[in-house]
């Protein structure tokens, strides 16, 4: 053997020299057995010759070479390459034409087999062609979006919007639109999802191309397709943006061969020679290892290859050297890797047991890294990973997901072989992300769903809003042995995907193993540098969605990786008791400011890094013991200049790759080659793509990157005093070890993940949940429709019949669907994931605060899950499983609302974004009886100070949220506001029943009560609040006035015309603002009557003649007859459902009755003097009330607006208090016309003609308003 390093020769011509003393020992067996030995693991050729067992030549390791050189060249194949096969023209090696076959953007892999869309219809060819014979290649769908897939000839031209099939010459399948494409296009074969694999076939003899999905004929889909003379088909792909595949010419083995029963070649040939030799030499490695040397009897003697052991004896070495010497290049070819080792490696565990069982693997791999060289041995198990990444991703599910454990345990297997688990991990972690993500099969039947399931239920009873009811006291006997049926299937399939992820989470395992240092740095390090790089290509690169780990992957990934920390931190409490569980678990505050950590330039709550160490550096000196370095914070302040442009640059990698540079992509990426870097190909933008100024030189780059990939265990654990991560503690924060540290930084990691693009994931995968909802309810109705049908009708009964069929075929595909959802992503399991990454957002938001000002450098994230990781659990996880018995859910749900309520307005957040986030969680939570409870338990100062921040003035800052939330609160306790529908939408259903907005009235009468004190008690901040209601009412308003009026006469134009739907969305917004505001303004003056109607107070008779003025607007614009407002609500246009007189009424009915009705004798003295004196009072507007206006004029069909109408809506008490108002009002105007005396022209103020002047100029005379004239006025 070389040394490693060193050349191969000393292998490749290793021999052993015989003692020319003894020679008849070889020095280290017998001769005769030696001989023997070897001519039982390299038996000559069974071909007819003058060899024999018993004339056989004496066999010695000189001569062994040349005779397994020998043997390997008995069936060498002269010509091993496919010009021999007529039919065929191009490179023998297959891959995609690159340099002048596509058309459009695309992504290419290095090995030109895997391609990803860039623009929107890119296409491109392979560069061999057919024109005679039977051809087959595959296509490994890694994206279910729009694909065409098949064949073109060499003269079809392709663009943006055509591709392939869109030609005459080119025919192609398309499984998303399942229709095949020729110019035209007809239904043909199955909807393909992600990690099936699409066999397209040519017979050129017959004319004829077809297709397969997973090895299942699609049938014939075109026939008579030109040929002849000229005519020669490419393999062709057109793949709209961010769609994904992968193609196999033949380079590897195809999944699917077609030859054996239908003579279909792969366009690339399989390497035949190397595939029979490297057959023949593991042939004589499996002799060796099922032969054992007996010196003793000298003899040989069969063994139990799966108990053999590398034992250093050198016969035996010798031998499996002479193997090696042949066999290692052949296992750098990734054909062979993929088709010889890899089937053999899994034949050793197919006999059952646990992987522990079969310790042959692990002596192969000592073997491979004994008698390989290094970069060997690298490549072999580069591509041996690979092709069970492959193998296990596009493997098809069956009922027992047989396949997807096999490819597993055998990757369990390797990563149990320590040097070769941390060459695996140091070459690529991302890649084992693929194995970590369990697919969702398309077609149940095909997945074996219906024999795991084969009852299927789904809910019958809803109730008027269209929502699940959960009694079961009701369901028949039918319908509970129904739904338990379904019950047991779904835990039958829980159980089997339970192995598939208990063996996802043994190799997490192995890969955050810290105890093995024996061959260097514990793979829990290297783990931890690759993940950190990991998410740091997710976090960047938002904007570019070819470069971002499919959110799929993200969600299983983060489960089992969460799984593995967990297990792992709970045994470092059991070795040491002073440590916290993972129950316990959180991030202390220190990861965020002292650098050990690195976020990737995310947004802290504080603003940016950079900024923070700035401005907040005495406090880290102070409060955690650590300098910042002036010169870090001018390096730091000098890279803030650049930063938009660098980020600009960041986002324009295609220019810098069309001016000659590589793209380099991820390779966990969605196309499953092996190629690392890629090429970006362009037809038309080579000029129009490039950047502004040349891209960052890369060292740049690298210092960060070193930095976070070149760590070692002692900058992560520390030792000899250093803390390591955990440098710069608080002086608040306690001295308690955690656990370890890198577990820590997982942690962190994954809180990161979470945000990154597990939650929107959890979000979409609710839509099967829905869409069981959406055709149980459907068929419901159906049902319903059918037992009401007449007997005389047939047809509608017939059609009826029609349509619950279809419904239930569906319902029955979506629960089994949707079982399987339930089980990988919703199961209970996955939902206490989730809640515990909740609970360790909250307690790390609880530790970062207690530091005071540090709390600023927090990253954005931490709250964003927090939010997030709560509305998951409520929303998608239900109605599956019930989120009020999740262990200590109350006290969680309390703390989460401390941390809402005192962190909305926070000073040290400066993010708009997640001071937006924060306000509408607050908004959402009020919205839910549980969750306001929670609200109300906080600490009465967080409360006091929650409500004081609510109370705020509206100007210059964000207001429509606080006065959502406002508003929620004292939904139930208004006039006729106990509604939690409008009236006139009750005969139509919810899009979403389980909105915020549709919640019951749960009022808080403590929360309101505090209101009321705060207002009492600060007179100036009732003034201001107060104001900025009535200016924002007065603003919105206007606005909605102004917004109908051009609404209303689009509508009266004689032409056809369509009114703008974002300009009815914005219209009704200020409606509904409007409605909020006036219920904002009851409920202050309903709480604090004080503030309008005590005259002592300062501002008191400005606001009242305010309100009263801003009431008497709305109820003329709102209660005129046939006015704009009528006539806008008359048209019921989409969009302006919401706009309607009754909730806009009774809220200002509410204020009214509050202060003419409720109030004290002066109070209702001051209130009508201030509502009559204003020249807009009509006392028409408060009969229309009550239907009493006049009506003369109007039709006689015409429906009149009455609070009688609205019984269930408004209590007979609530109708006697406006009628008691109108009574009152009515006495109050006569009263008021009769006192006041005729007023001439002359008297009326020549401003507003509305008041009597009130004052005169001298010496000029004029009266009121002086603008007429020039003089001085010198007296008044």
């Amino acid at each position: 053997m070389s040394s490693k390093g060193g050349t191969a020769l000393s292998r490749r011509s290793y021999r052993l020299a015989s003692d020319t003393d003894k020679p008849k020992v070889t020095g280290i067996v017998n001769e005769k057995l030696l001989s023997d030995y070897l001519h039982h693991v390299f038996p000559a050729s069974s071909k007819p010759g003058p060899a024999s067992a018993v004339y056989r030549k004496t066999l010695m390791f000189q001569d062994l070479g040349a005779h397994l050189e020998k043997l390997l060249a008995e069936d060498n194949i002269t010509e091993d390459s496919r010009d021999q096969i007529e039919g065929c023209l191009g490179p023998s090696a297959v891959v995609l034409d690159h340099s002048s076959g596509f058309e459009g953007l695309l992504f290419v892999d290095d090995d030109l087999l895997g391609v990803i869309g860039h623009s929107n219809f890119s296409s491109i060819r392979a560069t061999t062609c057919a024109y005679k014979g039977k051809w087959v290649y595959e296509v490994l769908i890694s994206s279910q979006g729009l694909m065409q897939i098949g064949w073109c000839t060499l003269n079809c031209r392709f663009n943006q919007e055509e591709g392939v099939g869109d030609t005459p010459d080119s025919y192609a399948y398309d499984g998303n639109r399942v229709r095949k494409w020729n110019v035209t296009t007809t239904n043909y074969g199955k909807s393909w999802a992600a990690g099936d694999i699409v066999s397209c076939l040519i017979d050129l003899d017959e004319g004829t191309i077809m297709f397969c999905l997973n090895g299942q004929s699609l049938g014939v889909a075109f026939s008579n397709i030109k040929a002849g003379p000229g005519v020669a088909y490419f393999p062709a792909i057109s793949l709209s943006f961010k769609e994904s595949v992968a193609f196999n010419f033949g380079s590897r083995p195809l999944r699917y061969p077609y030859y054996f029963y239908a003579c279909y070649l792969p366009l690339q040939s399989p390497p035949t020679t190397d595939l029979i030799n490297a057959n023949r030499l593991l042939g004589y490695l499996k002799t060796v290892l099922s032969t054992s040397i007996d010196t003793q009897e000298e003899k040989l003697v069969e063994r139990d290859s799966g108990t053999w052991q590398i034992q250093g004896d050198p016969t035996i070495l010798v031998t499996l050297a002479h193997i090696f010497n042949h066999f290692a290049p052949l296992m750098c070819k990734v054909y062979l890797v993929e088709d010889v080792l890899m089937n053999f490696l899994l034949s050793i565990l197919e006999g059952g047991g646990s992987v522990e069982e079969h310790p042959l693997i692990q002596q192969l791999l000592d073997l491979f890294w004994l008698l390989m060289e290094d970069h060997e041995v690298s490549e072999c198990l580069k591509q041996l990973m690979m092709s069970l990444l492959r193998a296990y991703r596009f493997s098809p599910i069956i009922p027992d997901l047989g396949f997807q454990i096999h490819y597993l345990r055998l990757t369990t297997a390797i990563l149990r072989h320590e040097k070769s688990r941390k060459y695996l991990i140091t070459f690529d972690v991302l890649r084992s992300v693929v194995f970590f993500y369990i697919k969702t099969p398309l077609r149940v039947k095909e997945a074996g769903l219906e024999e795991l399931i084969p009852t299927t239920w789904w809910p019958t009873r809803f109730d008027k809003e269209g929502k699940d009811e959960k009694d079961t006291r009701e369901e028949t006997a039918e319908e509970r042995l129904r739904r338990r049926a379904y019950e047991r299937g779904c835990h039958r399939l829980k159980k089997r995907i339970e192995v598939v992820e208990e063996l996802q989470v043994q190799i997490l395992r192995l890969m955050l193993n810290n105890k093995d240092k024996g061959t260097g740095e514990a793979s829990r390090y290297i783990f931890l540098n690759k993940f950190r790089k990991f998410l740091q290509e997710n976090a960047s690169n938002r904007g570019n969605p070819t470069v971002l780990c499919p959110p799929e992957y993200m969600v299983c990934f983060i489960h089992r990786l969460i799984t593995a920390i967990r297990s792992y931190w709970d045994e470092g409490k059991r070795k040491s008791p002073g440590s916290i569980s993972s129950e316990d678990a959180y991030v202390p505050p220190q990861l965020f400011y002292n650098g050990k950590v690195d976020y990737f330039d995310l947004q802290r709550l504080g603003g940016l890094l950079s900024h923070l160490k700035k401005t907040l550096k005495d406090d880290l000196a102070a409060k955690a013991n650590i300098i910042i370095d002036p010169a870090e914070i001018q390096a730091s302040s000098m890279d803030d200049l650049d930063e938009d442009e660098e980020t600009g640059a960041a986002q324009r990698p295609s220019g810098a790759v069309a001016m000659g540079g590589a793209l380099a992509r991820p390779s966990w990426l969605s196309s499953p080659t092996l190629g690392r870097a890629n090429r970006f190909l362009s037809t038309a933008a080579v000029s129009l793509m490039t950047p502004r100024r040349p891209l960052a030189p890369p060292e740049k780059v690298k210092v960060r990157t070193l930095a976070v990939e070149q760590r070692t265990e002692e900058d992560i654990e520390g030792s000899h005093g250093n803390d390591g991560l955990l440098l710069g503690r608080p002086l608040d924060e306690p001295d308690q070890p955690i656990t370890e540290k890198s577990l820590l930084e997982i942690l962190d990691g994954v809180v990161m993940m979470y945000n990154l693009s597990v939650h929107q994931q959890l979000g979409k995968m609710v839509v099967v949940s829905d869409d069981v909802h959406e055709y149980a309810v459907a068929l419901k109705d159906t049902e319903e429709k059918i037992a009401r049908c007449p007997s005389r009708r047939l047809d509608i009964l017939e059609e009826l019949q029609k349509s619950q069929k279809v419904f239930a075929e569906k319902l029955n595909h979506l629960s089994r669907r949707l079982a399987w959802i339930n089980a990988t992503i919703y199961s209970k399991e996955k939902m206490l994931d989730v809640y515990w990454l909740l609970k360790v957002c909250i307690r790390t938001i609880e530790h970062s605060d207690s530091t005071g000002s540090l709390f600023a450098f927090m990253p954005e994230f931490y709250l964003n899950v927090a939010m997030n990781s709560y509305s998951a659990l409520k929303n998608y996880f239900s109605p599956s499983n019930c989120m009020e018995e999740l262990p200590g859910y109350e006290e969680t749900l309390t703390q989460l609302a401390a941390i809402l309520a005192k962190h909305f307005a926070d000073p040290r957040i400066i993010g708009t974004d997640i001071k937006d986030s924060l306000m509408q969680a607050l908004a959402s939570y009020v919205c839910y009886p549980q969750s306001l409870r929670a609200v109300e338990k906080i600490p009465e100062d967080q409360r006091m100070a929650m409500m004081r921040n609510l109370l705020a003035p509206y100007e210059q800052r964000p207001w429509a949220q606080t006065n959502w939330i406002l508003v929620r609160l004292w939904r139930g306790c208004g006039f006729g506001y106990r509604y939690t529908r409008l009236p006139h939408l009750l005969k139509t259903k919810p899009e979403d029943a389980n909105l915020p907005s549709l919640q019951k009235p749960c009022p808080s009468l403590l929360l309101q009560r505090h209101m009321a004190e705060l207002l009492s008690q600060d007179k100036d901040m009732a003034a201001s609040f107060l104001n900025s209601v009535l200016n924002q009412l007065n603003w919105a308003f206007s606005e909605f006035i102004g917004m109908i009026q051009e609404i209303q006469q689009a509508a009266e134009r004689p032409e056809r015309n369509f009114v703008d739907t974002r300009q009815l969305k914005v219209c009704a917004t200020c409606f509904d603002l409007s409605v909020s505001l006036l219920r904002v303004l009851e409920m202050t003056i309903t709480l604090v009557p004080e503030i309008f109607l005590d005259w002592t107070r300062p501002s008191a008779e400005l606001l009242l003649r305010r309100l009263a003025q801003l009431l008497n607007q709305v109820l003329n614009r709102v209660t005129a007859e046939r006015n704009l407002f009528d006539r806008v609500v008359n048209l019921r246009l989409p969009g302006l459902e919401s706009v309607d007189h009754y909730p806009i009424l009774v809220a200002v009915s509410g204020i009214l009755v509050r202060i003419l009705v409720d109030s004290d004798k002066q109070g209702i003295s001051r209130a009508a003097s201030v509502l009559l004196s204003d020249p807009c009072f009509q006392l028409r507007s408060i009969q229309y009330l009550l239907g009493e206006g006049d009506t003369g004029a109007a039709s006689a069909d015409h429906k009149h607006f009455s609070l009688h109408t609205y019984t269930d809506y408004i209590s007979t008490e609530e109708e006697q208090k406006v009628e008691q108002m109108l009574t009152f009002l009515t006495e109050e105007s006569k009263q008021a016309a009769a006192s006041t005396a005729p007023t001439s022209e002359d008297d009326l103020c020549p401003i507003c003609y509305a008041h009597s002047i009130s004052a005169i100029f001298k010496p000029c005379s004029h009266k009121s308003y002086c603008c007429f004239c020039y003089r001085t006025p010198t007296d008044i």
